[in-house]
């Protein structure tokens, strides 16, 4: 009766310890999977197409230092062909790459780089001022003042950022409370908006002087930008994403040789459409419920 009675203390004793374990399982909620919401991790990949204003731009060289005025510029998307899934050309299109985090619910800070291409439109009458030493080209020379015009050929002269006018930027972002719908909410709608700032890396190919120099590369300047979107979620993991963006670049000094005192200067500012596929990673370590018990 005694070695009953204390095989039965025994068993309400490890009840007894065992019942706050399991009531822990019992109460613990699954971890939330809100794309706004805090600790989610997103990484996306894509394409944009750009547009450029206007601008003035300042050439300086050994023997010369001459200002163009009222270029025109386009980007250089390459046409949708087999290069966007090669994986040794998907690069070489204008692209974008982000990697952000929701350090508290609805606000994402985000780093990545926007790869556009810069390039001044050919066969274009701009103003010139400034000098162009006798003997340094064979096209341009003397002192040119106000008033002057030059036309621009390709095979003369050309400025171009055709290896990249990569702006790396760090972003921060407001995601507004999004639309949910289906099953389980395994779809939502979200708008996103946000500001940017970050810095130029250059990669100038530049004709003059009867000669080409390609992709000289230079840490050239900053940009200052603002971005808003809509984010289409699929399944809480997946996403596209269709921005606008636009913004001021200033490139301060773009190198245009590889010698030192080289270099092209101008303010301008773009605008351009993005899409972009995605993935969301939930990395919160700790439940998001305001009301969950704790233990």
């Amino acid at each position: 009766m005694k070695e009953g009675l204390r095989i039965s203390i025994l068993m309400m004793f490890l009840m007894s310890m065992a019942f706050p374990i399991m009531s822990q399982y019992k109460y613990k909620r699954p971890k939330p999977k809100n794309s706004y919401g805090q600790g989610t991790l997103d990484f996306a990949w894509g394409y944009n197409q750009s547009g450029y204003s206007k601008s003035n731009i300042r050439f300086v060289g050994n023997n010369y230092d001459f200002r163009l005025k009222g270029v025109r510029a386009r980007d250089e998307q390459t046409p949708f062909s087999g290069e966007y899934f090669n994986p040794m050309k998907f690069t070489e299109p204008q692209y974008n790459v982000r990697l952000g985090y929701n350090f508290k619910n609805f606000w994402n800070i985000s780093f990545g780089l926007d790869h556009m291409k810069y390039v001044i439109e050919n066969e274009q009458t701009v103003g010139i001022t400034g000098f162009v030493n006798p003997g340094v080209d064979p096209l341009w020379s003397g002192i040119f003042g106000n008033g002057q015009e030059r036309q621009l050929s390709e095979s003369h002269f050309q400025y171009q950022n055709i290896g990249g006018l990569n702006y790396v930027r760090l972003q921060l972002s407001r995601n507004v409370a999004p639309f949910e719908f289906a099953r389980d909410r395994q779809f939502s709608i979200n708008w996103l908006y946000g500001v940017s700032a970050g810095a130029i890396i250059s990669f100038t190919d530049y004709t003059f002087e009867g000669y080409r120099s390609e992709r000289v590369n230079s840490l050239s300047g900053y940009g200052l930008s603002i971005h808003t979107g809509l984010r289409f979620v699929f399944f809480k993991h997946f996403f596209l994403q269709t921005n606008l963006a636009g913004g001021l670049m200033h490139q301060v000094k773009a190198k245009t040789r590889t010698a030192a005192g080289n270099y092209a200067s101008h303010v301008f500012t773009y605008g351009a459409v993005e899409g972009l596929f995605g993935f969301l990673f939930y990395i919160r370590p700790t439940n998001d419920c305001n009301s969950c018990p704790k233990w």
